[in-house]
């Protein structure tokens, strides 16, 4: 008791509440590195895919609207969340009458963590599967983050499956090589696991320009560190740092202007989100970034491209700013 007092005061001095350090600090439940122990807003699924010759599952939740209007939305999430964060906008859609199919991709949240690189190719031909698996012969894409990166690579490589393409602060609107030197796997993975709860939320809230409150962003620490007590959890890292690989080696952005089909782009003002940035020569990371700006640029070299900033909002767009977020979407996949 003596000693919990003392950390207390320390803790206090330092600005922190005794109940915000408890959450920092308890034990976690550990969750498997398939999340399993965390809660999904809607069933799961699983779809048997192989890939480069190793049997995965590929998770997945579909969701049939009320009254349905007769088309499909997929939405593809970002590196650093789960599918689960996509809630508030599944129920927008799918009140709009929409079927809402939300993979998480392989590598990520729920599906199987393979031992082989992760390739963006790769990941749309196991989103194709899916379709062809749901019946589904065409859809419209909403995207976000590294999501957005697939979302260019599905329109491109599968033209005549996707009608709109909705790509939420996305990122690849640049290509990292030209910044950034190549990071040893084994130096990012050192890096990662070395990163604590605390340093993560740190880490979301200032690179992802975050205007949310503490509670919203808990979820997204609760799944990255609640599976740190699997036994199979340098497998679920080494599909992480994977991810940030397939990153920073497969660039999407000289295909943008290249894409035929309707696309918005929805963009936070505040977001400057640039991975790699911190492995960057100093003179150049702040060249990096510039997102909105750079969606704006690639809009205007489209056949039928569109950019639209939110002012005061960060990375989360679509939980930060909702009501205009969803006034956009609706409106733009409405149109012709």
């Amino acid at each position: 008791m003596r000693r919990a007092i003392i950390v207390c005061f320390f803790i206090i001095v330092g600005g922190l509440s005794c109940a915000q350090a408890a959450a920092e600090t308890a034990a976690r439940e550990p969750y498997g590195i398939g999340l399993e122990g965390f809660a999904y807003p809607h069933p799961v699924h699983m779809l048997p895919l192989v890939n480069d010759g190793e049997q995965l599952r590929m998770a997945y939740m579909d969701i049939a609207p009320a009254q349905p209007n007769g088309r499909t939305v997929v939405l593809l999430h970002g590196r650093n969340f789960p599918s689960s964060y996509w809630a508030p906008v599944i129920k927008t859609l799918s009140d709009a009458g929409y079927r809402v199919v939300v993979p998480d991709q392989i590598g990520f949240g729920k599906s199987s963590k393979p031992q082989g690189d992760l390739h963006f190719d790769t990941l749309a031909r196991n989103t194709i599967a899916l379709l062809d698996h749901l019946q589904i012969a065409k859809a419209d894409i909403v995207a976000h983050s590294l999501g957005s990166m697939l979302g260019v690579r599905i329109a491109r490589a599968y033209p005549d499956r996707i009608a709109h393409l909705v790509l939420t602060a996305p990122i690849g609107l640049e290509d990292y090589r030209l910044y950034v030197p190549p990071t040893p796997t084994e130096k990012i993975l050192e890096n990662e696991g070395k990163l604590t709860a605390d340093g993560y939320r740190k880490q979301l809230e200032t690179s992802y320009a975050l205007k949310l409150p503490p509670e919203q962003i808990t979820p997204f620490i609760d799944a990255r560190f609640n599976i740190k007590g699997s036994a199979e959890y340098p497998r679920w890292l080494r599909a992480f740092v994977s991810s940030a690989q397939m990153i920073y080696r497969e660039p999407v952005v000289h295909e943008i202007p290249l894409i035929t089909q309707p696309t918005l782009f929805v963009m936070g003002a505040d977001d400057k989100n640039a991975p790699g940035r911190a492995n960057a020569p100093e003179a150049l990371r702040a060249k990096m970034g510039q997102n909105a700006e750079l969606a704006k640029a690639l809009a205007a070299r489209m056949a039928k491209g569109r950019a639209e900033v939110i002012p005061n909002t960060g990375h989360l767009v679509f939980l930060e700013a909702p009501g205009k977020y969803n006034e956009l979407v609706l409106g733009f996949l409405a149109a012709p």
